[in-house]
């Protein structure tokens, strides 16, 4: 039996639907399960990241589990999973915790990852960087306005499909040799918002506009629906580039998906 919390998530919703069709148990918590959809077969049960406690049900006969490193108390929900007698966690960080140790996120994501390492399980930790979802911030403005407002990214960015995250985590949690791993994800390409933008407008079969904000414009913005520490970190301008490993292909076969590839299954959300 495999245990995802946060199945309900960008990565939660795609890892459980991998799972199941690969024949494999699942059980998925979600703070509201009657309000929760995933495929015939699937257990799911009540579970709050933020209430470790509440997981101790939720861990019963479960071999392994998947986490987010945020939000939640790692360490105790680690331990109620021991206790448990869990043996294998997959745990979801941030290639911040490499490119950017000492950012807002980085930090958090290497106190995570040492909270797994410390836990006594066997683990593996995914290192993602930008997700290309992150584009559904956009929705409100395309729709109403017909652009985008954002700050630009002259370098671009590796946006990786939470989908291939969840692919990654399918194989990681079935599949031997990945203890005691790390696995950096990213996208296939690198492409700025302007790109992002043009690919959507394209998708759509209409045109959208990217405006390009100040930093600080940026900042005042993100700053009403992020905490600062965030918005910093998003808006930093330096900081190691990951560069583009082949991870996705070598662990699942098949390559990364790309922005366009993301978008065409998601355009409906634009309208």
């Amino acid at each position: 039996m495999i245990l995802v919390t946060s199945a309900t998530g960008n990565i939660g919703r795609c890892l459980v639907r991998d799972l199941h069709d690969a024949g494999v148990a699942v059980r998925a918590t979600t703070r509201d399960p009657g309000g929760a959809e995933f495929p015939d077969g699937v257990e799911v049960v009540s579970g709050d990241l933020e209430d470790p406690d509440s997981l101790r049900d939720a861990f019963a006969g479960v071999t392994g589990f998947f986490l987010l490193g945020s939000p939640g108390d790692v360490p105790a929900i680690l331990h109620r999973a021991a206790e448990a007698g869990v043996r294998r966690v997959v745990l979801v960080s941030s290639l911040l915790a490499e490119t950017q140790p000492d950012s807002y996120i980085g930090s958090g994501a290497l106190a995570g990852e040492k909270a797994v390492r410390d836990s006594g399980l066997d683990w593996t930790v995914l290192r993602p960087w930008e997700f290309t979802s992150n584009a559904f911030r956009w929705i409100s403005s395309i729709t109403e306005h017909g652009s985008v407002y954002a700050h630009e990214t002259p370098e671009g960015s590796q946006v990786v499909d939470p989908a291939d995250i969840a692919a990654v985590a399918a194989s990681v949690l079935t599949e031997s040799g990945h203890e005691q791993r790390i696995h950096s994800l990213t996208g296939p390409e690198k492409l700025t918002v302007a790109q992002r933008v043009a690919v959507l407008a394209e998708e759509l079969g209409r045109p959208v506009e990217f405006v390009e904000l100040s930093t600080e414009q940026a900042r005042r913005r993100m700053l009403e629906y992020m905490p600062a520490g965030i918005v910093e970190d998003m808006l930093a301008t330096e900081g190691g580039d990951p560069g583009l490993p082949d991870t996705v292909r070598r662990i699942t076969g098949r390559p990364a998906r790309t922005f366009r590839q993301w978008a065409r299954g998601h355009i409906a959300a634009f309208g």
